[in-house]
């Protein structure tokens, strides 16, 4: 089973939903802490509405999200302490829960499952750490896609 990531700085909506219904993405996990974006079309409602006309299903898990100091370190290139804040982040009670709940959709989806975020680069954002965490599992694998840039 893959799991796929994708991240939408620097793309449009429409190119990002392209790239999912390519890879036959069944069900989009929005990870990111406050599901709201000055980007068009990455609201919440918004991406859930345009997934949806897709086929594609639409969970968010906002506990799974980055906290603001981790975000604050990502934007300033501090890829150490993100990593370091968000281990930490995953050991709170509500983490473990929503990534209980994430392995649960990951194992039940019947078509592959892609995590969200914002940044383009997997190596700067903490959806690569999930799909890790998810990909311990036997036969599972990771896949980062990217939608055509600007």
């Amino acid at each position: 089973m893959r799991i796929f990531t994708i991240g939408y700085e620097q793309v449009t909506q429409p190119a990002v939903l392209e790239t999912l219904r390519a890879a036959g993405v069944g069900l989009l996990v929005d990870v990111r802490a406050v599901a709201a974006s000055r980007r068009p079309g990455f609201a919440k409602s918004h991406i859930a509405a345009g997934v949806a006309e897709q086929g594609i299903g639409y969970v968010h898990l906002r506990k799974l999200g980055t906290p603001a100091e981790g975000r604050l370190a990502a934007r300033t290139g501090r890829y150490g302490d993100l990593k370091r804040i968000y281990d930490a982040h995953l050991q709170t009670p509500e983490a473990v829960k929503e990534f209980a709940d994430l392995s649960r959709l990951v194992r039940e989806a019947g078509r592959p499952v892609c995590l969200m975020c914002y940044e383009r680069h997997p190596e700067h954002c903490h959806r690569g750490i999930l799909a890790d965490l998810l990909c311990e599992e036997p036969d599972r694998e990771t896949e980062h896609l990217f939608a055509s840039p600007i």
